[in-house]
């Protein structure tokens, strides 16, 4: 996709070696701050954790640094204009929370007490996410000085959200009401990873979700099953169908029209999946898991990234102590978790369930839906200009081809590209072994410097050959769209 620069950069290198011991200290500092967003009793360590990162941020040079209420946990945001009135704005995304994290979950230090060991730093945050939010501070700092310019090559804001470890609940409203200030040409979101150190990758796409609870209900009360039963309706009964009906014998979803739209992979990105050196029997030991099986047709990288997919998250209904109890339960339920691509409309899958739901049930079953919410999936568009620069700016700094994948989980990216309606654009540098909310989570430190760099060139080479008119024609096609 590009060619490798034929010589590294010095002068980014050199800067980032001369300030990586004061990086990592201030890293440190900002990681023993517990910004647990799940839990009220840490609200307070959020706050600090937002206020000392704005502060960091003035330090570094961006001239507006701020912290930004929401009715739950602070952001931060800042911003740097480019002396340059043609050059691109680009944002950056990650986050400032953390999930819990407990000595007696299995650490083998404090979580809260980051530690270097062979490499690595391990601390609660080092990888997710604030070790990736981090070295953007250090990596417009390589650019300013490899290039002798005294603002970035790109007008470049930052958004550090407060909650996405508990599900950014209030960030698509933070998203309308600052809008404006938050105007950019593309969206850069460092909260995800690679494949693995020795084989760098871009993320190109997330996939979305909804999840619901049904209820059924049957008798007003559990009754005897031999007094009763075969000539009344059984909820559990009626919630095993329902799971046992999600499927076809090719595993395709069978909810009505839950297909539509969906965007095909195209035969090259099918081949560059199946570059990738996927060791299926080491990524079941990874699942706890004994066989694949999954949509026909479809390769597991294929499922996990690129597929819709219906999952049984539970099931339950009547009696479940030991020994029998011959029953027919009154009600049952069923927890029920779409993960969505792209082309799919998460309120149209939420509607063909009610309508799959109530065309299954027998008369003498009622029910109720419980949806949880919706996060729509995020794809980069291939091919577009600034993946191009994402791509060469990482080959620039690993020194090799980077290939690309997907994620199979998802997060706000999706509503980043909904109401600024840019490209979304992903650079991490995270690896599997990370440990991203378990026990030991780590940051590989050579890795870390290579997400540095690959932020120092990034700014010149999307100032270089991302250019207005090309801006303009990507914020024309995006005009007249349908809001989703």
């Amino acid at each position: 996709m590009s060619t490798i620069p034929a010589a590294p950069d010095d002068a980014v290198r050199a800067c980032i070696e001369d300030r990586r011991a004061a990086f990592l200290d201030d890293l440190v500092e900002w990681l023993r701050i517990p910004s647990v967003s799940a839990d009220p009793q840490h609200a307070g360590d959020v706050r600090r954790s937002a206020e000392w990162l704005a502060g960091k941020l003035a330090a570094t040079g961006f001239p507006v640094a701020e912290v930004w209420e929401t009715p739950g946990a602070p952001a931060v945001f800042a911003e740097w204009p480019s002396d340059d009135p043609d050059a691109p704005t680009v944002l950056v995304y990650g986050h400032h929370d953390v999930q819990p994290a407990a000595r007696s979950d299995g650490w083998h230090s404090e979580p809260f007490v980051p530690e270097q060991r062979e490499g690595r730093l391990y601390a609660r945050g080092a990888a997710d996410d604030k070790g990736q939010v981090f070295f953007h501070t250090l990596g417009v700092r390589a650019h300013l000085t490899a290039t002798g310019r005294t603002s970035p090559a790109v007008s470049l804001k930052l958004l550090v959200e407060g909650e996405e470890e508990s599900g950014s609940p209030h960030f698509p409203a933070l998203l309308e009401e600052k809008a404006e200030r938050l105007e950019c040409d593309a969206v850069i979101v460092s909260d995800t990873g690679m494949w693995s150190p020795e084989t760098p990758t871009v993320c190109t796409g997330m996939r979305g979700l909804t999840d619901c609870q049904i209820d059924l209900y049957g008798p007003d009360q559990d009754i005897h099953s031999g007094s009763f039963g075969g000539a009344v309706p059984n909820p559990a009964t009626e919630a095993a169908r329902l799971a046992a009906g999600l499927h076809d014998e090719e595993r395709r979803v069978t909810l009505p029209g839950f297909y539509d739209g969906v965007v095909e992979l195209t035969p090259r990105e099918r081949e560059l999946f199946a570059e990738l050196p996927f060791d299926e029997p080491a990524w079941l030991r990874t699942a706890h898991s004994h066989a694949t099986l999954g949509e026909a047709g479809h390769s597991t990288l294929e499922r996990i990234w690129a597929r819709p997919t219906a999952e049984v998250n539970g099931i339950s209904g009547g009696y479940q102590g030991p020994g029998g109890k011959t029953v027919i339960p009154s009600e049952a339920q069923l927890k029920l978790s779409f993960r969505l691509v792209e082309g799919q409309d998460t309120e149209k899958v939420q509607q063909s369930v009610r309508e799959w739901v109530a065309g299954s049930l027998p008369d003498g079953i009622r029910h109720e839906i419980t949806f949880w919410g919706a996060t729509r999936p995020c794809l980069t568009p291939p091919g577009h200009p600034a993946l191009r620069s994402v791509v060469r700016s990482m080959e620039r700094a690993f020194g090799q081809r980077v290939r690309f994948t997907r994620e199979g989980g998802s997060g706000p990216a999706a509503d980043l590209q909904d109401v600024l309606r840019v490209p979304v654009l992903f650079l991490g540098i995270s690896v599997p072994s990370d440990g991203w909310h378990s026990p030991d989570e780590k940051v590989e430190l050579d890795l870390l410097m290579k997400g540095v760099e690959s932020a120092a060139y990034l700014w010149g080479d999307l100032a270089e050959h991302w250019s207005a008119e090309e801006r303009a024609s990507w914020s024309r096609s995006q005009e007249g769209r349908d809001d989703r």
